[in-house]
């Protein structure tokens, strides 16, 4: 198989290999890619992006961004791109916490667009902990 997948952040290239398959969070549900895919540009949503390589799977907690796939590659560009050793639960529970606590103080109405980036802040670092707690329990 010759499925080249590229993870990229705006700080650096999270990963960059040949993979025997990917599944990423689709803003629809989950897309299962392998070599020969149709090609399509979609968005993603913040979850659990997860590849085999050699047999093994490898997973990373994502945020929101886009997936560019074509018959031999998938490049993902996303905000960020995390491995379970690298999440800090502490963090991403007083990120949640932080967020909860703003939006209840905004008029969802007239904050629309800080609404939405509150909800994304959530949404990722629940996708963080879900990561971080299966793979422990």
């Amino acid at each position: 198989m010759a499925l080249h997948l590229e993870v990229v952040t705006p700080e650096k290239k999270v990963f960059s290999d040949t993979v025997e398959n990917v599944y990423l969070p689709g803003e629809d549900g989950e897309l299962g890619i392998l070599e020969h895919h149709a090609a399509l540009v979609t968005g993603l949503k913040p979850g659990e992006l997860r590849y085999q390589k050699a047999g093994q799977t490898v997973h990373l907690a994502i945020g929101s961004g886009f997936a560019e796939v074509t018959d031999t590659k998938v490049v993902v560009l996303t905000d960020n791109a995390l491995g379970e050793a690298e999440i800090d639960e502490a963090k991403a529970e007083a990120a949640i916490h932080r967020a909860e606590e703003a939006l209840k103080s905004l008029d969802h109405a007239a904050d629309a667009e800080e609404v939405a980036h509150l909800q994304g802040v959530i949404a990722k670092n629940l996708a963080q902990l879900k990561l971080k707690r299966r793979h422990h329990s």
